[in-house]
């Protein structure tokens, strides 16, 4: 959980920072003096949630949120301020929660609990996808995954691309040999190795990992605890963990990540 804080006023600063302290003592919390340096952070870092003091010199903390809804719709913005005539403008955002000075571990503990937007780790996932670096697929206990056929495995990691978007046999082949004529001989080759990428998964109990229409298919978004997914949304783990390498193994993947990073 990454938490920013942001006043203009050093001691109230300091008062923020040590009740979220107190109250999340795990979590990695930063502090800003300057609505700048902070939204500059969320750009960078990410950011799930924000505690933004109101009533500030220059950019208020209200339109400093709306700049961060921006950069991340899915933030928590959590108001703090001494001054109850700024409610009604803020509540407008979809804030997260609003904190009256002074601010106490207290009141950030009530706010935190019931964020917007909750941070929670997908307990529903029925696999653990790696795309940074080399591609991996692991239960969520942290077993490797073991494919069949190194082909298969590579045409989950393009489905996992796609994000849920349905791909036709005929992509799919283009995609893996992408020099080769599409004929009947290929078609049913790369129908082999679809079923095999299903065998594997049914194997591990994940079969619902792919969603299938006719001479189509797709990878089911839901039971998926993807760290490319993670960083589209600006989950911060998953940006910090992000070193300019996606599926190296696959050659196509240099042409995707030049598109999508």
């Amino acid at each position: 959980m990454r938490i920013l804080c942001l006043d203009d006023e050093p001691l109230a600063l300091r008062m923020l920072e040590q009740a979220v302290r107190q109250s999340r003592p795990n979590a990695d919390i930063s502090a800003f003096l300057d609505q700048d340096d902070l939204l500059e952070e969320t750009k960078r870092g990410g950011c799930d949630i924000a505690l933004l003091d109101i009533h500030m010199r220059g950019m208020n903390g209200v339109e400093l949120a709306k700049k961060l809804k921006e950069v991340n719709p899915k933030i928590n913005i959590i108001f703090v301020t001494g001054f109850s005539e700024y409610t009604g403008e803020a509540m407008g955002l979809h804030a997260s929660g609003y904190v009256m000075k002074p601010v106490t571990k207290e009141k950030i503990d009530k706010e935190l609990a019931d964020l917007r937007f909750p941070i929670l780790p997908k307990e529903n996932a029925l696999l653990r996808v790696q795309c940074f670096g080399n591609f991996d697929v692991f239960l969520p206990n942290g077993e490797h995954v073991r494919f069949e056929r190194s082909r298969s495995k590579e045409i989950f990691a393009y489905l996992v691309h796609r994000q849920g978007s349905s791909c036709s046999t005929k992509e799919i082949a283009a995609v893996l040999f992408e020099d080769e004529p599409y004929d009947t001989r290929q078609q049913n080759y790369v129908q082999q190795l679809i079923h095999a990428m299903i065998k594997s998964l049914k194997a591990v109990g994940a079969e619902e990992a792919i969603v299938r229409s006719y001479n189509a298919l797709a990878v089911n978004t839901k039971v998926l605890d993807c760290d490319y997914y993670r960083f589209k949304e600006l989950d911060p783990g998953a940006v910090n963990s992000f070193q300019n390498e996606y599926m190296i193994q696959y050659y196509w993947a240099d042409f995707l990540y030049d598109e999508d990073f």
